[in-house]
């Protein structure tokens, strides 16, 4: 074996720098359910009718969601469900008419006062527990929790129920999809979702036999008892990323499934740098579990993974460039199809490495925010800090 004293500086940074990321995303492109090719989606099955339809109930949790709520409330009365369907709107102390615009609309809509939020709770999740207290008088087979900024398609909850049904599904969860539209969204949007399937990728999650877990919070449709069983909300109260904590609860109970729809469009927009990077740095950190070690072995990951291949690409040579160069066309090539579900150009997948850069800015962000006493950060309010968590 070549004796590392002896080795020449340049080589060893080659292959730090060149052939451990390129082997990293050779990984990454074939393991790990091949993440990248997105192919649990709603649109690509055909779901059988049950014999009789359950009944739901919806949960939403609103704070401040006037400008949005008349439509995503509204998607959600003009669903077709053959079946019982009722809407819990938890309207969380909001000051912008929230509740007002809500009992406006009718339907089988009941608007919840919010109480205030105990200690020791996240304000999306005392919300979403005090929906769920309030259906079970109701006694529903299924929570529908969906939030007050999505919009549904008149099918949408049809389509969720068959197949909850037709798979046994204990959870059944859309993520719905993200506004697109302004140049920053271009930017950041896709490799949002990207990162995601990367932590948590659908194949698996969806694997009865595989442990991993995971939920996406803006549409998720839960049987009732088996919430019940493991606990209900209060099981993960303090949670910040309550999607995935979620998910992996429901998990023990049972099969789930995670996968993109169009059925499920976000009516939020983020037309600037600043709202996308407090969307990321609000849950980043306690992604990481507030750890110090896992941030900055996160910080350096991206660096190693997403910025050495297109610099040693361009500056080494032999073998290290070489490697530095498939690395980048791998990379390229990952990002095609979730460019292709938001429509927008290939070109985008070369400006990846600097998108990293931004995601890894935003993650450093996220912990200076928890060590402040503000980590969390939700409509105006700190969920968790250093301080909560001793």
């Amino acid at each position: 074996m070549m004796d590392l004293l002896t080795w020449p500086i340049h080589n060893i940074a080659g292959f730090l720098f060149g052939i451990i990321p390129l082997l990293v995303w050779l990984y990454l492109a074939f393991g790990r359910s091949m993440f990248w090719l997105f192919r649990e989606r709603d649109a690509d099955s055909k779901l059988l009718a049950p014999m009789t339809w359950p009944s739901v109930v919806a949960v939403v949790p609103a704070r401040d969601e006037a400008d949005v709520i008349a439509r995503s409330l509204g998607s959600l009365i003009a669903q077709n469900y053959p079946g019982d369907f009722h809407i819990i709107l938890v309207d969380d102390q909001s000051d912008d008419g929230t509740a007002i615009a809500a009992r406006a609309l009718g339907g089988p809509v009941t608007v919840l006062s919010g109480a205030p939020r105990p200690p020791g709770w996240t304000g999306k999740l005392w919300d979403m527990s005090q929906g769920l207290d309030a259906a079970k008088a109701r006694a529903p087979e299924f929570i529908w929790f969906t939030d007050a900024d999505i919009s549904h398609a008149p099918d949408n909850l049809v389509r969720l129920v068959a197949r909850a049904e037709t798979g046994g599904l204990v959870l059944t969860s859309q993520m719905a999809k993200l506004s697109a539209r302004t140049l920053v969204e271009h930017f950041l949007i896709p490799a949002f979702v990207f990162f995601f399937a990367m932590l948590y990728p659908f194949g698996a999650v969806n694997d009865p036999k595989q442990k991993l877990a995971a939920a996406a919070g803006g549409c998720m449709l839960a049987r009732r008892k088996d919430l019940e069983t493991v606990g209900g909300i209060e099981a993960i109260r303090r949670n910040i990323i309550d999607d995935v904590s979620l998910g992996k609860l429901m998990k023990t109970r049972g099969p789930i499934w995670l996968g993109l729809s169009s059925r499920a469009v976000s009516l939020r927009p983020y037309e600037t740098l600043a709202e996308i990077r407090r969307m990321v740095a609000r849950s980043a950190f306690a992604e990481l579990d507030y750890s110090i070690l896992k941030l900055v072995g996160t910080l350096l990951g991206l660096v190693l993974v997403y910025l050495a291949p297109p610099g040693v690409a361009q500056f080494a040579n032999g073998p290290s460039q070489m490697a530095g160069w498939i690395a980048c066309i791998i990379m390229v090539a990952m990002m095609q199809p979730i460019l292709r579900y938001y429509r927008l150009s290939p070109l985008w997948a070369f400006t990846l490495p600097i998108i990293a850069a931004f995601y890894a800015f935003f993650t450093l962000d996220s912990a200076l925010q928890y060590w402040r006493g503000k980590g969390g950060m939700w409509k105006g309010r700190a969920q968790s800090d250093a301080r909560s968590q001793a």
